[in-house]
């Protein structure tokens, strides 16, 4: 365990991030439900919340005092990258400029909807990592009339030039609205699976990553992400699928 005799009280820690009040955090740590650096922790250790590696109940948590968590609500024509060599506007230009944080996975440019920027690698890994599972949930709007022997085809996974894709979860919201959810990180999934059934997609908007879903943050728009929103994440990656 790192020792740092002049850094902060491990349930001090705790109590910022929003695990509760010292007292609380005091009995998570007395139940030997917290481990730092891989040890369990004791009452009274003190860490430094800026290389320490803090997991409580085996998820790892978020300690250091500069992360940030924004939830962007994507507009069309915005691209997901750090710098675009085309001089396009970016994700990066619609959130504050320090500390740099970087997109959790991508939206391609024509796509709308909920996209995470953070500078917690640790979490980030675990969203995007194919076998934590996390769900992505579209609306699709697609050309044509989707048969049920097409949602049929979608649900039960599509042969795409790079492999058939995992089941997906569909529903018909409308004759060509769709909510379709899935949990690959292929690039442009939904777009190419609806092309291979015969219905191009119109307009695509993600609403919902994982756990997360706001349909109240207005277009080119980011808030922070609550202390609940951001333990009921970690909760969702604490293990793998």
């Amino acid at each position: 365990m790192t020792k740092a005799a002049n850094g902060e009280r491990l349930q001090k820690v705790l109590a910022r991030v929003g695990f509760g009040s010292r007292r609380l955090c005091e009995g998570l740590i007395g139940e030997g439900r917290v481990r730092v650096d891989g040890e369990v922790a004791e009452l009274g250790c003190r860490i430094d919340p800026d290389i320490a590696s803090v997991l409580v109940d085996g998820m790892p948590v978020g300690v250091r005092p500069d992360l940030v968590y924004y939830l962007l609500n994507k507009p069309a024509g915005v691209v997901t990258t750090a710098a675009d060599p085309q001089g396009r506007q970016t994700v990066l230009n619609l959130v504050p400029d320090s500390p740099r944080v970087f997109p959790v996975g991508r939206l391609d440019r024509d796509t709308e909807g909920l996209i995470l920027l953070t500078n917690d690698g640790e979490l980030t890994n675990r969203i995007i990592h194919p076998s934590f599972g996390v769900e992505k949930e579209y609306l699709v709007h697609v050309q044509g009339r989707p048969s049920r022997w097409t949602l049929r085809m979608l649900r039960e996974g599509v042969e795409l030039d790079d492999g058939i894709t995992s089941p997906a979860r569909v529903t018909a919201v409308d004759a060509s609205l769709l909510r379709m959810v899935i949990h690959e990180g292929r690039n442009r999934q939904v777009r190419r699976m609806c092309n291979a059934v015969g219905h191009p997609v119109v307009r695509l908007i993600r609403t919902r990553i994982g756990s997360l879903a706001d349909r109240s943050i207005p277009p080119g728009s980011w808030r922070k992400l609550e202390l609940r929103e951001l333990r009921a994440l970690e909760r969702l990656v604490g293990h793998r699928t």
